[in-house]
């Protein structure tokens, strides 16, 4: 059981590392159909693995997951493509998330759907 919620856990974060890697590829490959055929080809694979992640962990879990590994791949994005500027906060409100993350994975969610 401990090793099927790590796979979901896996799957979830494979999930949204495609995301990361489907908005490298939008922003340097120049080609138009290539562009647009590599985005398609990630989303679908993204799907997949959120699809998988969901099969293993609850509904809630998988996405904020997914949803914590966007965040972190999205402004780690923004630094290296636009040379944004990471404030304090955003790393306050990203360790918040993951402990967020963290309390839900840990949470009873599980336990409470097999004891109905």
């Amino acid at each position: 059981m401990q090793s099927e919620r790590k796979k979901g856990y896996a799957w979830a974060i494979s999930a949204a590392l495609f995301m990361g890697v489907r908005i490298f590829s939008f922003w340097f490959i120049h080609r138009l159909v290539l562009k647009y055929a590599l985005v398609v080809l990630f989303n679908v694979i993204m799907w997949g693995c959120y699809v998988n992640s969901m099969k293993s962990l609850s509904a809630l879990q998988a996405t904020v997951t997914n949803f914590a590994t966007n965040f972190l791949t999205s402004g780690m994005s923004g630094y290296i493509l636009f040379n944004e500027s990471l404030p304090l906060k955003w790393f306050a409100g990203a360790v918040l998330i993951v402990i967020g993350v963290v309390v839900l994975s840990k949470s009873s969610i599980e336990k409470k759907a097999h004891t109905s």
